[in-house]
């Protein structure tokens, strides 16, 4: 048997999610069937993180045993071939029988990306969260400091209990203006910038220059600390929400946004976010934010 790594990128807009369910096309399946028509053989993923409806990811892991005797080369291009365009397959590496991409997850990294403009952009109605209210982006990246550190964060999991516990650590977040395309090209350790012209520098696209590697580099991990970071209010119209944790509970990263919503516009602060996270209580927390402004960005294994 090989163990087979898939490292995934996909627009979610048109799935019911990750994992299969009967009222819709799920990314599972649609990989699954890939799989199969490439070996002939089903297949079966494991998967790192099960993405809701409307959720997108840049780099979703999954990993899948096969008796088929394609060589490791084939994998990457011969999926493509059978799956739709809003689905694609970064990466595949053959791993030690030993890997689960469930259970051999050490941390992920969560984007949010929020359209704050009084006027829609149509073209990213399903990239982003249109918000056109004023909010304090400053506010938002202190109060988001309280999240750092191991908590029980049941105030913001969805239908309790999911899991065995809610204890999670978060081992990095933060809060800042952009403008532009960048949203989707976090961070990492090994970014490089490309001048473009006399004091102007663009980055290298994540995308792009994680897929042109054999093995993507994990972002820094380091915490954020306010005192580290100031977020500008005149830096662009999309904020961005990035948290790093060991785990995460179902739509705790969307009922965090949608708490943080409400210190940007100065109806909280952090001592109120403090206090939620020890009430352990969903219904004190803010609004779930929507899907379509999430993404999965990373997934660390070391």
């Amino acid at each position: 048997m090989k163990n087979i790594r898939l490292t995934l990128a996909y627009d979610g807009t048109n799935f019911v999610g990750w994992q299969v369910q009967p009222n819709g096309v799920s990314v599972q399946s649609v990989v699954e069937r890939a799989i199969e028509k490439l070996t002939g053989l089903p297949a079966k993923l494991r998967v790192a993180g099960r993405t809701d409806s409307g959720v997108h990811a840049i780099g979703q892991v999954a990993n899948f045993e096969t008796e088929s005797d394609l060589p490791i080369e084939a994998y990457r291009d011969g999926l493509q071939h059978h799956l739709p365009t809003d689905i694609v397959v970064r990466d595949a590496c053959e791993v030690g029988s030993e890997f689960h991409a469930t259970y051999s997850v050490k941390r992920k990294r969560y984007r949010y990306v929020i359209h704050n403009s009084r006027i829609p952009n149509p073209l990213i109605r399903n990239f982003a969260w249109n918000y056109h209210g004023q909010l304090d982006t400053t506010a938002m990246h202190h109060a988001a400091q309280t999240l750092l550190g191991e908590h029980d964060f049941r105030s913001f999991e969805s239908h309790f209990p999911n899991k065995a516990t809610s204890v999670r650590t978060v081992i990095e977040v933060r809060v800042h203006r952009t403008s532009g395309w960048p949203i989707w090209m976090p961070e990492t350790k090994d970014r490089t910038d490309t001048t473009v012209g006399e004091g102007e520098a663009i980055a290298e696209p994540m995308i792009s220059s994680i897929a042109a590697r054999q093995e993507p580099r994990p972002p820094d991990f380091e915490a954020t600390s306010n005192e580290d970071y100031r977020a500008s209010e005149s830096d662009g119209e999309f904020i961005c929400f990035d948290i790093v944790a060991n785990g995460f509970l179902y739509n705790m990263v969307r009922a965090i946004v949608g708490t943080l919503i409400r210190v940007g516009r100065q109806d909280w602060n952090a001592e109120d976010v403090s206090r939620i996270i020890s009430a352990k209580d969903r219904s004190q927390a803010g609004e779930t934010a929507p899907p379509h402004g999430l993404y999965l960005v990373y997934v660390d294994y070391e």
